[in-house]
């Protein structure tokens, strides 16, 4: 089963690059979220799509939201790769890759794991999907977009 707009997100307990646990309930009624899944950090890809998340970060910030990136490394790994391109926002470690399944995140390929952005509301629903493995700034410009609109 995968997540559809309209869905209410479903929550989830995970580490983040500070070592705290985050869960999506925790922004219930306090601001959008920009869930975007990535398949590795400090890849060529991710890097891209990390980076224009965080040189949109204010836009993001100015929309009311907080953007989430979520892989299977590790939280140490999570750290290096926000300190080393200073990224902002939390990544959260989904080890087990539970989250992705939770959500449906599809493979590209049947191999790697997919990138998708979800964008959910103040209350907890989604509002919008952006299933793109090679449109890095597009998941970006969706969201913002997306934002606007809600």
């Amino acid at each position: 089963m995968s997540v559809q707009i309209g869905d209410t997100a479903p929550d989830f307990n995970l580490p983040s690059q500070t070592g705290e646990t985050v869960k999506i309930s925790d922004f219930r009624g306090k601001s959008s979220v920009v869930l975007y899944f990535y398949p590795k950090d400090d890849t060529p890809g991710c890097t891209k799509e990390s980076c224009a998340f965080r040189d949109s970060y204010e836009q993001f910030k100015q929309a009311g939201a907080e953007v989430i990136g979520v892989s299977s490394d590790s939280a140490d790994s999570h750290k290096k790769f926000a300190s080393k391109y200073s990224l902002p926002f939390t990544l959260l470690s989904d080890r087990d890759k539970a989250l992705r399944k939770l959500y449906g995140v599809p493979s590209a390929l049947g191999l790697l794991p997919g990138r998708v952005t979800y964008v959910i509301d103040k209350e907890g629903v989604v509002r919008h999907i952006f299933n793109s493995m090679m449109n890095f700034e597009g998941h970006v410009e969706e969201s913002l977009k997306t934002l606007k609109e809600i």
